[in-house]
């Protein structure tokens, strides 16, 4: 047997670094080292992961011993990552994964790997530092990537999704409070959501005149967890062989599957995986697309580009059923 992957977890108090733990205590070919977190120093993560109560004794601490870890998770707000990285040395040869969003761009002085497997996997393997994409921009991306690598999109694309509570991290505001969000909706950010620009990055690798808009509306759901998105783009293609690109493009990725019938966003909670499914009206496609916002759209995708930066199989560790009921 290997060694295992000696694993560092930064910002560890959020629920990203939470659902991280859950994978890595039961991921074979890893072991914790440390969780960071300074406003919990010397307590258990239990105290605050109460999920993982039989699964560790492990306490937070505020030292950052990045020379016994092989790679480290940042968990922070967006704009953090930067900052911890101007402040603090991480040697060369440990390897980053970030959940934040500050390097998901392309840039010249951007050696970060876009940490979308089914779009960048060749490039993922071996990879000394990633950009884990954002929650949004995965499902989105998901649905929409065989149409651009066809080279099919064509206009405006109107896209709408709605995401659980979670997804405004663990710190109440006052759209997560409960009292709020139980039985409500609200829409955020419309047409201005940060998670576009890198949606546009990738349709654009994959069809470089792709120059329509990307119409987003995200809305607030009253729920904890998932993502379920339509999108809708013209498209004179016969539904038969828009449905057997979407086949084609994902014969190969472990967890993103075409479905042939309706989806809904239970088959994906508690899982890595991301189902999609399309339907022809007239000249319109509609794709839907659903994921779980904290695993395929954050910490299990984190963990599937750990999986393929340090040549295991892909899905190691991330077999995980369905919420289905």
């Amino acid at each position: 047997m290997n060694d295992p992957i000696r694993v560092g977890i930064v910002g560890g108090a959020g629920y990203t670094a939470g659902e991280l733990c859950r994978l890595l205590l039961n991921h074979p070919e890893a072991e914790i080292v440390f969780v960071n977190s300074e406003s919990n120093a010397g307590n258990r993560l239990t105290d605050v992961h109460a999920g993982l109560y039989g699964e560790t004794d492990l306490c937070f601490t505020d030292q950052l011993p990045f020379e016994e870890v092989d790679v480290v998770y940042f968990c922070f707000g967006h704009g953090k990552s930067t900052r911890f990285l101007e402040e603090h040395y991480v040697p060369a040869d440990v390897r980053i994964i970030d959940l934040a969003q500050d390097f998901r761009l392309a840039a010249e002085d951007n050696d970060y790997v876009y940490g979308l497997p089914e779009l960048n996997g060749l490039q993922l393997r071996g990879a000394q530092h990633v950009a884990n994409p954002g929650c949004f921009a995965t499902c989105i991306q998901l649905g929409l990537l065989p149409l651009a690598k066809a080279g099919v999109l064509e206009g405006d694309i109107s896209v709408n999704a709605i995401t659980g509570s979670t997804g405004a991290g663990v710190k109440p505001a006052a759209t997560t409070h409960f009292s709020w969000r139980s039985g409500n909706m609200s829409i955020y950010k419309a047409f201005n959501h940060q998670h576009v620009p890198e949606i546009r990055q990738s349709l654009c690798r994959l069809q470089p005149e792709f120059d329509g808009s990307i119409d987003f509306i995200p809305y607030r759901g009253d729920f904890p967890r998932g993502i379920f998105a339509t999108e809708v783009v013209r498209c004179d293609l016969p539904e038969a062989e828009v449905v057997q690109l979407y086949k084609e493009f994902y014969a190969e990725a472990p967890f993103t599957h075409y479905v042939d019938g309706a989806i809904d966003m239970k088959q994906v909670v508690n899982t890595n995986k991301c189902l999609v499914h399309v339907d022809k009206h007239g000249d319109k496609l509609l794709i839907t697309s659903c994921i779980d916002n904290l695993l395929k759209g954050a910490s299990g995708q984190a963990v599937q580009n750990m999986n393929l930066m340090f040549g295991l199989e892909e899905s190691t560790g991330l077999r995980l059923k369905p919420v289905a009921f």
